[in-house]
């Protein structure tokens, strides 16, 4: 039942057409446009492609776990979707194994899709792959978690707008094109403790300058996974 439903979920999400645009189409043209044209400058030495690439891969991750889940459950919920499969045999907790399992296989794709585009732009990636999946790993938990909590306190037209403006301000000051070293110091400060921060931070870190595991981005990834996850199980509405 639980590989039905994930296999379920996942054909339902490619089949989405404004949901690929979010998760697969976006990342992948800014990937391009940015790494071709002299729009943002990267931080550091290097090309932009080896910035943009690990910060572009962050926010795969964040449009996948956070904007497209919390969209796509908050319409689920609304019409009654939901409530009709927490009342047939498949157990709630499968439901929502079967949600991550879906996210963990889009993700898949897009970190394929946007490695190989980026390898073709000249990237020269470094560090621990398992390091990278760890990163990858705690990043989908933590948004996760905020998206269902999102989606099941929330009215489906309220998800749909936030979830978007969420997306959006965090595409901006979550150090995905725009360095964080361009805003203000105070600013830098609070924007650091963000998840988009942290995983495109610990990504970019490892990937772009070979560095070993960066503690202090699995913290707060860490932190925000339980504190993301715990919410939503407490206060997640299936109607």
């Amino acid at each position: 039942m639980l590989l039905a439903q994930t296999v379920f979920e996942t054909r339902m999400l490619l089949r989405n057409g404004e949901q690929l645009l979010l998760t697969v189409i976006i990342p992948s043209v800014l990937l391009v446009l940015f790494s071709s044209v002299d729009i943002v400058a990267a931080d550091g030495p290097g090309k932009r492609v080896d910035f943009l690439a690990p910060g572009l891969l962050a926010l795969a991750v964040m449009s996948t776990a956070f904007t497209g889940q919390a969209i796509a459950t908050g319409f689920e919920r609304r019409y009654g979707v939901l409530k009709r499969l927490g009342a047939s045999p498949l157990p709630r907790w499968a439901l929502l194994t079967a949600k991550t399992g879906c996210v963990l296989v889009t993700e898949a794709l897009q970190v394929a899709l946007l490695t190989a585009i980026a390898l073709a732009l000249g990237w020269s990636p470094h560090g621990n792959p398992l390091t990278v999946a760890a990163l990858l790993v705690l990043g989908t938990a933590a948004f996760s978690g905020l998206g269902l909590l999102m989606a099941g306190t929330l009215r489906a037209e309220a998800t749909l707008a936030a979830a978007n403006l969420v997306f959006i301000l965090l595409l901006l000051a979550g150090d995905v094109i725009v360095p964080l070293s361009k805003f203000p110091a105070a600013v830098q400060r609070v924007l650091e403790l963000l998840p988009i921060n942290a995983l495109s931070d610990g990504l970019r870190s490892v990937l772009q300058h070979g560095a070993g595991v960066p503690w202090a981005d699995l913290g707060i990834l860490g932190v925000w996974s339980v504190l993301g996850l715990a919410a939503a199980a407490r206060f997640f509405r299936w109607e």
